[in-house]
């Protein structure tokens, strides 16, 4: 009846009580039984024999302790690495096998988790758990990270110089009111009901079942979402290509947003703006994409001026960040089932910056690998400028009367 209730005041006691105090309760307990009063109180409360002598020596001479510690300075048990200090360098010998330790180590090729480090430290010696490795590993200032995308290899020396020209550029045509757009193609989607990135809400335990294998689907195939995004008035036109990403297509997509967006804006322009990558359907070597400015050009009666983004740039162009971003993030988690929902999704982003974007499914063809001839070429009204004339130039209708 005592040993009950003992364990009853343990009980109501153990929320408010630490180490230390659990092992003096318990040796007080004991002394108040006298003769058998430590075993009884250890089969009641659980505490060892060892922890309730210890208590008692502590009630007859209490040692002084910190009031904010409950062990003595250096209590409790050592830290495997303290009894071991090698335990560190064949650590540190795995995670970097190539300067600091064997470069036929086993872990050289295969995933660093904190449990295969620990598996391999105890083939030889049994004695590092994975809790330990993750408490090594921090303390020599590692962490878990992922690769980051910042080695940008060899630049142009004129990068810099070819930034500041654009920037110049687009500031002219932005004060006298002409348009100034920023072009790219964004990444193929298949169509079909195929796993997309990013989550939506569902009801619990219902999500949308997509197929397991990203096979194209013979009769929805892939679509080629060609961007021309407005940098004066934040505004988007997407054109939903179903063949191949061509220059003509590409010209075919700026022409569409003109005629959908950009004349409406622009009533009275005489000049337009293209910023683009240097490679691509739109690459500032491409024939067919000059020929095809070309038509344009003719068509509209505007004098088309093109800014290319220098080499491995591409990155740094407007539309990425301004369009095609938002785009992605308005559609993920949701399978691109038809091109109607893709169009419908594209359309549907808006910002809190106030963008608005238009969208449309293009359903010509593009035959790929036409060639341009030097005749061709000779009849482009084309005008480089004074700055990488290759990269920036003019293209003025053929009835303008300036060759």
């Amino acid at each position: 009846m005592e040993e009950d209730a003992i364990a009853g005041r343990f009980e109501l006691l153990a929320p408010f009580v630490n180490e230390r105090l659990r092992r003096i309760v318990a040796a007080a307990e004991a002394e108040v039984l006298g003769y058998g009063g430590i075993s009884a109180v250890s089969q009641a409360t659980g505490v060892s024999r060892r922890a309730i002598v210890l208590g008692c020596k502590e009630l007859r001479a209490p040692t002084p302790t910190p009031a904010k510690r409950v062990r003595r300075e250096g209590g409790g048990r050592k830290r495997a690495v303290a009894k071991d200090p090698g335990l560190r360098r064949d650590l540190e010998a795995l995670v970097e096998p190539v300067t600091r330790g064997d470069p036929e180590s086993p872990l050289r090729w295969t995933c660093k988790s904190v449990r295969k480090l620990a598996d391999e430290m105890n083939a030889k010696n049994p004695r590092a758990s994975h809790r330990m490795v993750a408490e090594l590993l921090h303390e020599m200032g590692y962490s878990l990270q992922a690769n980051q995308k910042t080695l940008e290899g060899s630049s142009h020396p004129d990068r810099d110089a070819q930034f500041h020209h654009i920037k110049h550029t687009v500031m002219t045509f932005q004060r006298r009111g002409d348009p100034v757009i920023s072009v790219d193609t964004k990444k193929k989607e298949l169509v079909g009901d195929f796993k997309n990135g990013g989550r939506e809400w569902r009801p619990q335990g219902e999500p949308e079942p997509v197929r397991v294998h990203d096979f194209a689907i013979p009769e929805l195939g892939k679509v080629a979402p060609y961007g021309v995004y407005d940098l004066t008035y934040n505004m988007g036109w997407v054109n939903v290509g179903v063949d191949h990403d061509t220059a003509a297509f590409a010209v075919q997509s700026i022409r569409r947003w003109w005629r959908s967006m950009g004349a409406l804006r622009y009533p009275r322009a005489r000049r337009l703006l293209i910023t683009a990558d240097g490679g691509g359907s739109n690459g500032y070597r491409v024939r067919l994409w000059k020929v095809e400015l070309q038509r344009l050009s003719d068509e509209t009666g505007l004098e088309i001026s093109v800014c290319h983004l220098p080499p491995g740039t591409s990155k740094w162009n407007k539309i990425e960040h301004r369009l095609f971003s938002f785009i992605s993030q308005n559609r993920r988690g949701q399978p691109l089932v038809s091109h109607e929902v893709i169009v419908n999704l594209i359309a549907q982003t808006t910002t809190k910056a106030g963008l608005k974007v238009q969208a449309a499914r293009d359903q010509n063809t593009y035959p790929k690998d036409i060639k341009v001839t030097d005749d061709q070429m000779a009849r482009v009204n084309l005008h480089p400028h004074s700055f990488h004339g290759e990269w920036n130039y003019t293209i003025l209708p053929l009835n303008d009367g300036r060759t």
